[in-house]
């Protein structure tokens, strides 16, 4: 039977993908086994490689007070990257890489069934909206499978560009909002036709 510890090992264990040579430790992902919302990143950095744990180092700092603005506390919620491994000097994760993962990620959002998943960084948000940039969707919310998907900019964005960090603050803090708007619109919804599965959510 599948679990989440499961999933763990087998990531720690995992040699499918190249990221796997220069790995110190991969990085499952840690929360709760039915948390309500689920936080996916793009990949570890040095201090998650060096502890195994996911946003730990600066920008996990930053992801931290952004939860609490938006009333939540980090052990209430499931945090994991779309890659389990760094990528070796922090740069993106290869389309191939994304790949081999994919299975792994999957397999956690089934187990761990979040109402709310919050896509950080473009990586994740490709995954429910392909195609767009994340400058134009960034704090907007669309219903998926009876999810709200909430894209957001990495938190290290603002460590790098602090013109984004007020942004940032700005959709997280709004983050309650827009998830009581997306489940209130997707229960007016319903039941809902085949095609409309996805479509987004005129909240703004």
């Amino acid at each position: 039977m599948d679990d989440l510890s499961k999933v763990a090992r087998e990531v720690r264990a995992c040699a499918l993908c190249g990221l796997s040579a220069s790995r110190k430790n991969a990085v499952p992902g840690e929360g709760p086994a039915r948390a309500e919302v689920m936080l996916i990143g793009e990949g570890p950095g040095f201090h998650e490689d060096q502890q195994g744990r996911p946003f730990v180092g600066p920008s996990g700092q930053f992801l931290t007070e952004l939860l609490a603005s938006a009333g939540y506390k980090r052990e209430d919620v499931f945090i994991t990257n779309v890659v389990k491994c760094r990528p070796p000097g922090n740069r993106d994760p290869l389309p191939e890489e994304i790949q081999a993962c994919s299975q792994y990620l999957d397999r956690q959002i089934a187990l761990v069934n979040p109402r709310v998943i919050v896509t950080l960084g473009r990586f994740s948000m490709a995954k429910w909206f392909p195609g767009q940039k994340i400058s134009a969707v960034h704090g907007k919310a669309k219903c998926v499978d009876g999810r709200v998907i909430v894209a957001m900019f990495h938190p290290a964005a603002a460590l790098h560009q602090q013109s984004l960090r007020s942004r940032i603050e700005e959709d997280f803090r709004r983050l309650p909002e827009i998830v009581k708007s997306a489940l209130a619109e997707e229960a007016r919804a319903t039941p809902k036709p085949p095609d409309s599965a996805g479509e987004q959510l005129s909240l703004f």
